[in-house]
C-alpha cells in the first residue's frame, strides 16, 4: 500500500435540506476536528432547495470562514443529486460526504484520513447498531441489506451509509458515471479499490427530525434493487416458467380426469380463483417491467441530475 503525503486538500460534502436548526450545531462539533488535522479542508454545503432559511445561514457562514463554500440548487431534486453536484465541484484530494445532523461522528474523520494516507483509496464507516432507531425500521434496513447484497452484482457494503473517505481517484471514477437514477450505495460502491473499514456505534440525531419515513425508505430500497440489480426480470421469467409447467400438469390431470370419469359439473369458484391469481401474476409481472422501463424512460431523456442557482466561496463566484 502505497503512503500518501500530508498536506494535502480534504473536502468534507455535506447536503442539506431544511436543516437551519443543525448547521451550527455541526460547525461547533466539526470545528475542532478539523483543527487537530495536519491538512487543508473545505467544507462544501449543499442546499437542496432548502425551504427554511437554511441558505441564508449558510451563506453568511461561508463569508465568516474562508473553509467554507457553498453550492445551491434550482430546487429539491433530492439528497443523491445533491451529493453528485458536491462530489462533481469538490476540488480535494480526498472527499468525505457526511450529513447535517451528526449521526455520523465527525471525530471518525482523524482516522479514517489517517488510514487514507497510509494507502487506503476508500475509508468506510460501518454502523455496529442503530439504537435510535425503532426496530420496525433496523429490521427494514437488515432485510434490504440482505435483499441487496444478494441481487446486486455489486458488493454492497452492509450498514454503510454515504459517510466515508474517497480518494480523488475514486470520486473521478464515480463522476463518470452518467446515470439519473442514482442509487448512491450503489454508486459510491461501484469503482471498488482499496477499502478500510472503521466502526462506529450511531448517535441520536443531535437537531431535528429525520426526512426518511418508512414509505420513503422502502420505495429507496426499491430503487437499489431495480438499480443495481436485473434479477427481478430473471426471476421472473423463472417464475412464468414454473407457473406453465404446473398449469400444464394440471391441465393433463384434468384431461385425463375428464376421460375417465366423465365431465364433472363446473366449479364456478375455482375458476373464478385460477383467473384472480393469475390476473394477479400477470399485474405483478407488469410492474416489475414497469420499473425498468420507466427508468429507461428517464435515462434516455438525458436530463441533467441537478441544476445549480448559485454557488458561494468558490473563486467564479456566481452571485
Amino acid at each position: 500500500m502505497s503512503e500518501k503525503k500530508s498536506n494535502k486538500l480534504i473536502s468534507i460534502l455535506v447536503p442539506c435540506f431544511n436543516e437551519q436548526e443543525s448547521i451550527r450545531v455541526f460547525m461547533n462539533s466539526i470545528t475542532p476536528v478539523l483543527k487537530s488535522l495536519q491538512d487543508n479542508v473545505e467544507i462544501l454545503f449543499v442546499d437542496d432547495g432548502s425551504q427554511d432559511e437554511t441558505l441564508p445561514i449558510l451563506i453568511k457562514l461561508a463569508g465568516q470562514n474562508p473553509q467554507v463554500k457553498v453550492i445551491s440548487l434550482s430546487r429539491n431534486f433530492g439528497k443523491e443529486a445533491a451529493l453528485t453536484a458536491g462530489l462533481e465541484l469538490a476540488t480535494g484530494d480526498a472527499v468525505i460526504p457526511i450529513d447535517v445532523d451528526l449521526q455520523d461522528p465527525v471525530e471518525l474523520m482523524p482516522q479514517m484520513i489517517e488510514k487514507w494516507k497510509a494507502g487506503a483509496d476508500v475509508v468506510l464507516a460501518r454502523r455496529l447498531n442503530r439504537p435510535s432507531d425503532s426496530y420496525l425500521k433496523r429490521f427494514a434496513v437488515n432485510i434490504f441489506y440482505k435483499l441487496i447484497s444478494s441481487l446486486s452484482s455489486t458488493p454492497i457494503p452492509v450498514d454503510v451509509g454515504d459517510y466515508r473517505l474517497m480518494d480523488r481517484t475514486v470520486v473521478d471514477s464515480i463522476c463518470l458515471l452518467p446515470e439519473r437514477n442514482r442509487f448512491m450505495k450503489g454508486i459510491l460502491s461501484w469503482p471498488g479499490y482499496e477499502t478500510e473499514v472503521i466502526d462506529f456505534t450511531r448517535p441520536d440525531r443531535a437537531v431535528g427530525r429525520s426526512k426518511w419515513r418508512l414509505w420513503k425508505l422502502f420505495n429507496y430500497a426499491l430503487d437499489g434493487i431495480f438499480s443495481f440489480s436485473t434479477a427481478p426480470l430473471r426471476m421472473w421469467t423463472y417464475a412464468g416458467l414454473l407457473v406453465s409447467f404446473f398449469s400444464l400438469f394440471y391441465l393433463l390431470i384434468i384431461v385425463a380426469k375428464t376421460l375417465i370419469y366423465g365431465i364433472d359439473l363446473p366449479g364456478y369458484a375455482s375458476i373464478v380463483s385460477i383467473i384472480l391469481f393469475f390476473s394477479g401474476i400477470n399485474l405483478i409481472g407488469l410492474g416489475i417491467l414497469g420499473e425498468y422501463l420507466g427508468r429507461v424512460f428517464i435515462e434516455v431523456k438525458q436530463r441533467p441530475v441537478y441544476l445549480i442557482k448559485r454557488t458561494v466561496g468558490f473563486e467564479n463566484t456566481s452571485e
